[in-house]
């Protein structure tokens, strides 16, 4: 068995689960923290002999995976989401860094799988830190959406992805985004950022460019135009709930005796 704990938070991923849990079948355990799914997750979890479930009321992202990350056992921690999987290229990396001990973290690249077909290989993917030494990687609390892990020393680039399944549908991912933009929003406004009205007109065609050219999404056809879209109707969402959040501020001052 691979000495690595593998953590995963949970809402009804029972469509994936399966996936992501035979991909670390081979991983000393795994620590999945569900917020109260009412599909077959259960059931899935409690069919692999490395795995414990166990639930928790959602506290947010950040929260909730610093609360699975807690009780992990080994001393290197891997993190994945209920729709992801894990590549063979990158559960051998993972290996292979355990055994060398040179280095305290591995930044991954994040292969989203978008109505069902993967990334074309020439497109540049997001990357995350998910592996990490469980003493030098933390949460930052402060972030409601797209947590990240803050490592406390050398993190190295993968080269194999963690592949994400979640982007199912374009509803699936409106959705999501809207959810995000949200959250988003009320972190940037909690924080004391202002809302600008110039970055509200030009971060739409701005966040397309850049998903669209640089970041060659322009490789996956149909998808990838369609996908750049979405992104940059995010970007301008988080943008105009920020002067909402704003306005409604202004107007409950102004209501109040």
């Amino acid at each position: 068995m691979i000495p690595c704990s593998v953590y995963i938070v949970t809402l009804n991923c029972g469509p994936w689960l399966e996936d992501t849990l035979q991909s670390v079948k081979d991983f000393s355990e795994v620590i999945i923290l569900d917020s109260g799914s009412i599909d077959d997750t259960y059931a899935i979890a409690q069919s692999f002999a490395n795995t414990r479930i166990s639930h928790q009321d959602w506290q947010g992202y950040a929260a909730q995976k610093s609360l699975a990350l807690a009780q992990c056992k080994n001393d290197w921690v891997l993190n994945l989401d209920g729709d992801e999987v894990l590549s063979a290229e990158l559960k051998a990396e993972i290996e292979r860094t355990i055994q060398d001990n040179q280095v305290d973290a591995l930044i991954t690249p994040i292969n989203d799988v978008f109505l069902g077909v993967p990334n074309s290989k020439h497109t540049k993917k997001h990357a995350k830190v998910r592996f990490f030494r469980k003493s030098k990687g933390q949460y930052d609390l402060a972030n409601k959406v797209h947590e990240n892990v803050i490592v406390d020393g050398q993190s190295l680039k993968a080269e194999g992805d963690i592949y994400h399944y979640g982007e199912s549908s374009i509803f699936v991912k409106v959705e999501k985004n809207n959810q995000y933009s949200n959250l988003k929003a009320a972190e940037k406004f909690q924080k004391g950022k202002k809302p600008s009205l110039l970055k509200l007109s030009l971060v739409m065609p701005v966040t397309f460019l850049k998903s669209y050219f640089i970041r060659r999404s322009c490789l996956n056809g149909w998808r990838g135009f369609v996908n750049s879209m979405i992104n940059a109707f995010y970007a301008f969402l988080k943008e105009a709930k920020l002067f909402e959040q704003h306005q409604n501020a202004a107007k409950k001052k102004q209501d109040q005796p």
